[in-house]
Formats: C-alpha cells, sequence, structure tokens
C-alpha cells in the first residue's frame, strides 16, 4: 500500500482533522506502544499500520 493510499484511508475513516491527530497523538498497543507516525517513520509498512488501525479501531470491513 503506497503512503497516499494510508492516508486517504485514515482521512475517509477520521476525517481530515482527527486523522493527523489520531496518527501523532494515539499509542496503539498494535504498533508496540507507538503512534501511527512514529511506527510509519520507523519503516513499518503503510499496509500493516493500517491493520492494526482497523483492529484497533473497529474499521468496517468495507474500508479495509
Amino acid at each position: 500500500m503506497k503512503l497516499t493510499v494510508f492516508w486517504e484511508r485514515m482521512r475517509a475513516h477520521f476525517g481530515d482533522a482527527y486523522a493527523d491527530s489520531f496518527a501523532r497523538d494515539h499509542v496503539m498497543s498494535e504498533l508496540g506502544g507507538r503512534t501511527v507516525v512514529q511506527a510509519l517513520e520507523e519503516g513499518w509498512e503503510a499496509k500493516d499500520v493500517w491493520r492494526a488501525v482497523c483492529a484497533a479501531v473497529d474499521v468496517p470491513a468495507s474500508k479495509r
């Protein structure tokens, strides 16, 4: 998954303003105690980060 697609999905699910805030501020156990931004900066694949977000916040299957 390209980063552009990842961010499109984040914005579609959370909204433009909250997607960035969630990605910077929400520490996720699914990402080993990292935020979305930290995981991406550390080299995690965007698709794996998106899967973790989906699991953490119950993204509907149709949007995964």
